[in-house]
């Protein structure tokens, strides 16, 4: 584990195994802790990078109040794989980390081997996703100005529904609540789903991104992210989409990711 000063935050970044790079990005709300797991069977494929997103948790962000956009996250995530020589890397992003994994490759292509994206947090491809963000941004936003420290949980509550975070074990709901800070850092900024102004590509936009490309669905999750996976995999040039079982939370070392790591890797 380290603390690796970028664009005046410290990120807690932690790295496992060795080998070809691989870059873990989480969700909104979420931290490394989270992929703690999932990251040490990612290692047994490579060098394994996971950090903690500016504002979240183990990491600081610019300011107590500070607003983080999407610009902020990208700029992190390259400066990151620069400092500690991981050019290019694998990058694995889930929700909100895969919008950012995704607008990492488009902006430095050269810091970006392939990409996998966990249902990807994009919402403005169309009427339907947009008003469907935008509620639940709205929902999210109402519970936060009630009370700021429950913002993690509006966020999971929204996404995955109340039974599914009542049933998680105290200690998940613990490290999921620890990461209220960046939900309204990234309520307060630009480009992000949870913004009031999230990114919108136009046309050709995504004809920059090159890498090799897998986009993960799972198939009990809401439809507009299946709506927004297919509309990303249907721009990418290299890209292909794969389905599995349960709900948003899709397992970063999934065996349908591990399979794509070790082909890419041997390619």
């Amino acid at each position: 584990m380290a603390r690796i000063r970028v664009n005046g935050v410290d990120l807690h970044v932690e790295e496992r195994g060795a080998g070809a790079p691989i870059l873990g990005i989480h969700g909104t709300p979420s931290s490394a802790a989270l992929w703690a797991d999932a990251a040490e069977r990612l290692a047994g494929h490579g060098r394994c990078l996971t950090y903690d997103r500016r504002g979240f948790v183990r990491s600081t962000g610019a300011e107590a109040d500070a607003a983080t956009s999407l610009d902020d996250h990208v700029a992190d995530a390259a400066a990151l794989l620069e400092q500690v020589g991981a050019m290019p890397a694998a990058v694995v992003g889930r929700s909100t980390g895969g919008l950012i994994a995704l607008e990492l490759a488009r902006r430095h292509p050269e810091a970006v081997s392939a990409l996998v994206l966990l249902e990807p947090a994009l919402f403005t491809i169309d009427a339907a996703t947009r008003a469907w963000a935008a509620d639940a941004r709205d929902r999210i936003a109402a519970a936060a100005a009630v009370d700021p420290d429950r913002a993690a949980e509006a966020v999971f509550r929204v996404a995955l529904g109340d039974d599914a975070w009542t049933g998680l074990p105290a200690g998940a709901r613990d490290a999921f609540a620890a990461a209220s800070g960046g939900v309204l850092a990234e309520l307060a900024g630009d480009g992000l789903d949870l913004s009031a102004h999230p990114r919108r590509y136009v046309a050709g936009e995504l004809d920059a991104v090159r890498s090799p490309t897998l986009v993960v669905v799972a198939d009990a999750s809401p439809e507009p992210l299946h709506r927004a996976a297919e509309w990303i995999t249907d721009r990418l040039v290299d890209a292909r989409r794969s389905d599995v079982a349960g709900g948003h939370l899709i397992d970063p070392a999934d065996p349908v990711v591990l399979a794509f790591l070790d082909a890419h890797a041997a390619a």
